[in-house]
């Protein structure tokens, strides 16, 4: 594998969707006017006939009618997505919402041996584009059968075959491998045995990885969520270097820069973070599933895609009953508002994700007398002087609790310090019941304190009026602006949610502490003035 095991992303784990928030604020707008890709690299719950392979001169034609939109970046750095320029989109694919080219993918799959199906695409309320039921559907059936043939995986026959030979020969893993295949498709348009499918692929989707460095930084400025943004643009841009360093510039012939550029890669992947599947049937097999990826995602169900043996077919079972003209919904894993946003581009309604969450940012005081001591056995454990852990409406994680305690622990417990930080890794996986009562008090203290900073964080990105980046508006560009402006105010206020709830948990809990520690405190002074 070489030198492919660097970059590190955590891939979502399903389909993709839009909210409908996302139909009304365009039509708002409208009427107002790094490093190599890592081989162990996790994607979300988501084989081709002989081609007759194009001339070369296939690729030079269309960069002549297609002319790439500049984009400067470089992957040097973590700085890498404040240079890129708001991304224009490729070529090819579609309007997020376009039911034309979605009803032409399905002509196509069922022509090319897709089962007669009990689902339909339409326009939908959640989401632009989904399947919708044509008759009644009980629980427990399966649906879709949607054939291997029809399934791009790492091993699809590619139209241009000496392209792939040169990518498996030089062992590219199955995300980037995956990501060039679908370039290299794409850029042979109607010629692609896919391209009826890449027609109806969105050609500027919604996730994170489309946010420039600027509207990162303005809408997301409150949220955790927007450094893991920036670490996978970062991280895109790194596997695209190392691409084209390694492989592209040694091959230009196969390779031109103007289909292989850092644009179409970024749409690219964004499409494989979006539509990417595992299919665990498979032994894991990632892939990419033409008609199923058309499918919303629900918290309220628990289905996900896999290959079923029986019949051959990628399927899912359905886990409620729906009627005819009722949108059937998959799930995309148990994710939080802000891993929902990052992949796929949306929020959820406040409150109807069971599995929300946010970030809570915890550090070491520098001016601790321990702090170097404290500092080494968090190391020592694979932790280092800050550390996020996730908080949710039903609480935290005994991990943050322990951090908690290291944090807050006197000069007198440094024999308990490496406990601590075993117990704040989660590196013993018995979990054995530790507490220190004696610092419990102060550890609630200091979780709340990070809560009521991280609370005071977001309030003022939601009552400062949600400012926007310095650029150039036209009616295209003030759209995007609105909804990219909703969608953040709309995950702030989620995660605030979340923040609300925790605060006053704890300080119930340390107003509950205080309480009766001055009963004891009361009913002791009553004691001594009795004695005396």
């Amino acid at each position: 594998m070489g030198d492919w095991g660097r970059l590190r992303i955590s891939p979502p784990s399903g389909a993709r969707t839009l909210t409908t928030r996302r139909r009304q604020f365009r039509a708002s707008a409208m009427a107002t006017s790094t490093t190599a890709l890592h081989p162990q690299f996790r994607p979300p719950l988501r084989a081709a006939g002989r081609h007759r392979p194009l001339p070369h001169s296939s690729y030079s034609s269309f960069a002549r009618a297609r002319p790439r939109t500049t984009i400067r970046a470089s992957a040097a750095s973590a700085s890498a997505p404040a240079q890129r320029e708001a991304v224009a989109g490729v070529p090819w694919g579609c309007e997020i919402e376009s039911l034309e080219s979605a009803a032409l993918l399905e002509r196509w799959l069922i022509d090319s041996g897709l089962p007669e199906q009990r689902l339909a695409i339409q326009r939908v309320d959640v989401g632009e584009r989904g399947l919708v039921a044509l008759k009644n559907i009980r629980k427990g059936e399966k649906l879709l059968f949607v054939p291997p043939s029809l399934v791009i995986t790492a091993d699809s026959e590619w139209s241009r075959p000496e392209v792939g030979e040169v990518m498996k020969r030089n062992a590219v893993p199955d995300w980037p491998l995956i990501a060039t295949y679908l370039i290299s498709e794409a850029s042979l348009e109607g010629s692609s045995r896919w391209s009826s499918y890449i027609a109806a692929l969105p050609r500027q989707p919604y996730s994170l990885l489309y946010w420039t460095r600027a509207e990162l930084d303005t809408y997301l400025v409150a949220s955790p969520i927007r450094e893991r943004a920036i670490q996978r643009i970062t991280d895109v841009i790194g596997t695209y270097n190392d691409l084209r360093d390694r492989i592209f510039s040694k091959h230009s012939d196969l390779f031109p820069e103007e289909v292989y550029n850092i644009e179409t890669f970024l749409w690219s992947f964004g499409i494989l973070f979006s539509r990417l599947v595992r299919l665990p049937s498979m032994d894991g097999r990632v892939a990419l599933v033409p008609w199923a990826d058309m499918l919303n995602h629900s918290p309220e169900v628990e289905t996900f895609l896999d290959f079923d043996k029986s019949s051959q077919g990628i399927v899912f079972t359905t886990d409620r009953s729906y009627q005819p003209g009722e949108q059937v919904f998959i799930s995309y894993g148990k994710k939080s508002s802000g891993e929902l946003l990052l992949s796929y581009g949306f929020v959820p309604k406040e409150g109807t994700n069971p599995n929300d969450s946010v970030e809570l940012l915890v550090a070491l005081d520098k001016s601790d007398k321990c702090y170097k001591e404290k500092l080494q056995a968090l190391k020592r454990n694979g932790l280092s002087a800050s550390e996020s852990f996730p908080l949710r409406v039903t609480g935290w994680p005994v991990e943050l609790m322990a951090y908690a305690f290291l944090v807050v622990s006197p000069p007198d417990m440094s024999q308990r310090f490496e406990e601590m930080a075993v117990a704040a890794s989660n590196k013993n996986s018995t979990k054995p019941g530790f507490n220190y009562p004696e610092l419990e008090e102060q550890a609630l203290q200091f979780i709340l304190d990070c809560c009521e900073s991280n609370i005071s964080n977001y309030s003022k990105y939601l009552e400062g009026g949600n400012g926007s980046p310095q650029v150039s508006i036209n009616a295209k560009q003030a759209n995007r602006t609105l909804l990219l402006k909703q969608l953040a105010k709309d995950l702030c206020i989620s995660e605030r949610r979340i923040l609300y709830r925790t605060q006053y948990i704890l300080r119930r809990r340390l107003r509950d502490m205080r309480g009766g520690e001055l009963r004891a405190l009361s009913l002791f002074n009553g004691l001594r003035k009795l004695f005396k």
